[in-house]
Protein backbone atom coordinates (compact mmCIF):
# COMPACT_ATOMS: atom_id res chain seq x y z
CA UNK A 1 0.00 0.00 0.00
CA UNK A 2 2.97 2.44 0.57
CA UNK A 3 3.83 2.29 -2.71
CA UNK A 4 0.31 2.66 -3.91
CA UNK A 5 -1.07 5.28 -2.12
CA UNK A 6 -0.15 9.38 -2.74
CA UNK A 7 0.25 9.87 1.42
CA UNK A 8 1.81 13.52 0.75
CA UNK A 9 -1.25 14.36 -1.64
CA UNK A 10 -3.48 13.26 0.86
CA UNK A 11 -2.33 15.00 3.85
CA UNK A 12 -1.56 18.13 2.08
CA UNK A 13 -5.48 18.37 1.87
CA UNK A 14 -6.20 17.72 4.92
CA UNK A 15 -3.64 20.07 6.54
CA UNK A 16 -5.47 23.66 5.91
CA UNK A 17 -8.52 21.72 8.20
CA UNK A 18 -6.97 19.78 10.76
CA UNK A 19 -6.24 20.66 14.28
CA UNK A 20 -3.58 22.99 15.13
CA UNK A 21 -2.83 21.67 18.04
CA UNK A 22 -2.82 25.59 19.59
CA UNK A 23 -4.69 24.59 22.74
CA UNK A 24 -5.20 21.38 23.96
CA UNK A 25 -3.10 18.16 23.32
CA UNK A 26 -0.65 18.35 20.36
CA UNK A 27 -2.28 16.90 17.16
CA UNK A 28 -1.17 13.27 15.61
CA UNK A 29 0.40 12.99 12.54
CA UNK A 30 -1.73 13.99 9.34
CA UNK A 31 -0.46 10.67 7.87
CA UNK A 32 -0.59 8.20 10.97
CA UNK A 33 -4.68 9.32 11.21
CA UNK A 34 -4.55 8.68 7.35
CA UNK A 35 -3.07 4.92 7.51
CA UNK A 36 -5.98 4.77 10.72
CA UNK A 37 -8.64 5.38 8.41
CA UNK A 38 -7.68 2.93 5.65
CA UNK A 39 -7.75 0.33 7.96
CA UNK A 40 -10.71 0.98 9.64
CA UNK A 41 -12.48 1.42 6.29
CA UNK A 42 -10.55 -2.22 4.50
CA UNK A 43 -11.67 -4.03 7.68
CA UNK A 44 -14.79 -2.21 8.49
CA UNK A 45 -13.69 -1.60 12.34
CA UNK A 46 -15.26 1.09 14.85
CA UNK A 47 -13.36 3.09 16.43
CA UNK A 48 -12.23 1.88 19.09
CA UNK A 49 -11.79 -1.35 17.53
CA UNK A 50 -9.16 0.09 15.07
CA UNK A 51 -7.73 0.90 18.17
CA UNK A 52 -7.27 -2.22 19.74
CA UNK A 53 -6.08 -3.69 16.28
CA UNK A 54 -3.15 -1.54 16.20
CA UNK A 55 -2.33 -1.98 19.59
CA UNK A 56 -2.60 -5.48 19.69
CA UNK A 57 -1.61 -6.47 15.87
CA UNK A 58 1.91 -6.08 14.52
CA UNK A 59 0.65 -5.97 11.08
CA UNK A 60 -1.22 -2.83 11.78
CA UNK A 61 1.36 -0.96 14.08
CA UNK A 62 3.85 -1.56 11.20
CA UNK A 63 1.12 0.07 8.56
CA UNK A 64 0.62 2.80 11.13
CA UNK A 65 4.64 3.11 11.71
CA UNK A 66 3.56 3.09 15.58
CA UNK A 67 5.93 1.69 17.82
CA UNK A 68 4.90 1.87 21.24
CA UNK A 69 0.61 2.52 22.74
CA UNK A 70 1.76 6.49 23.39
CA UNK A 71 2.17 7.05 19.47
CA UNK A 72 -1.64 5.43 19.22
CA UNK A 73 -4.51 7.80 19.61
CA UNK A 74 -7.79 6.64 21.17
CA UNK A 75 -11.02 6.46 19.80
CA UNK A 76 -12.62 9.63 20.18
CA UNK A 77 -9.37 10.86 18.53
CA UNK A 78 -9.77 8.68 15.48
CA UNK A 79 -13.55 9.17 15.62
CA UNK A 80 -13.22 13.02 15.38
CA UNK A 81 -10.38 12.61 12.64
CA UNK A 82 -13.11 10.19 9.91
CA UNK A 83 -15.98 12.75 11.27
CA UNK A 84 -13.68 15.50 9.79
CA UNK A 85 -13.22 13.78 6.72
CA UNK A 86 -16.49 13.44 6.39
CA UNK A 87 -17.88 16.79 6.94
CA UNK A 88 -15.63 17.88 3.89
CA UNK A 89 -15.90 15.15 1.59
CA UNK A 90 -12.48 14.18 1.68
CA UNK A 91 -13.33 10.42 3.10
CA UNK A 92 -15.03 9.84 -0.35
CA UNK A 93 -12.22 11.74 -2.47
CA UNK A 94 -9.66 9.47 -0.53
CA UNK A 95 -11.31 5.79 -1.78
CA UNK A 96 -12.16 7.01 -5.12
CA UNK A 97 -8.74 7.39 -5.45
CA UNK A 98 -8.17 4.24 -3.69
CA UNK A 99 -10.66 2.77 -6.27
CA UNK A 100 -9.09 3.73 -8.94
CA UNK A 101 -5.49 3.05 -8.23
CA UNK A 102 -6.53 -0.28 -7.56
CA UNK A 103 -8.76 -1.16 -10.48
CA UNK A 104 -5.95 0.40 -12.41
CA UNK A 105 -3.30 -2.29 -11.47
CA UNK A 106 -6.05 -5.18 -11.69
CA UNK A 107 -6.50 -5.26 -7.80
CA UNK A 108 -10.45 -5.65 -6.40
CA UNK A 109 -11.33 -4.04 -3.29
CA UNK A 110 -14.95 -4.62 -1.59
CA UNK A 111 -15.49 -2.54 1.58
CA UNK A 112 -15.95 -4.41 4.81
CA UNK A 113 -15.68 -7.92 3.10
CA UNK A 114 -13.77 -10.76 4.40
CA UNK A 115 -14.07 -14.60 4.27
CA UNK A 116 -13.81 -17.07 6.44
CA UNK A 117 -13.64 -20.61 4.92
CA UNK A 118 -13.61 -23.67 6.70
CA UNK A 119 -14.06 -27.19 5.82
CA UNK A 120 -16.05 -29.35 7.85
CA UNK A 121 -17.18 -33.19 7.30
CA UNK A 122 -20.71 -34.08 6.07
CA UNK A 123 -21.86 -37.40 5.67
CA UNK A 124 -21.62 -38.81 2.27
CA UNK A 125 -25.07 -39.05 0.58
CA UNK A 126 -27.24 -42.61 0.83
CA UNK A 127 -29.57 -41.61 -2.25
CA UNK A 128 -29.41 -43.97 -5.01
CA UNK A 129 -29.53 -41.83 -8.41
Amino acid sequence: MDSLIPWQDWVSIIDPIYYEGKVGQKPYPIELMLRIHILQNFYDLADMAVMHEILDSRAFSDFCGVSSPEDVPNGDTIGRFRNLLIKHGIDEQIFAQVLGILNKRGLILKKGTIVDSTLIAAPSSTKKC
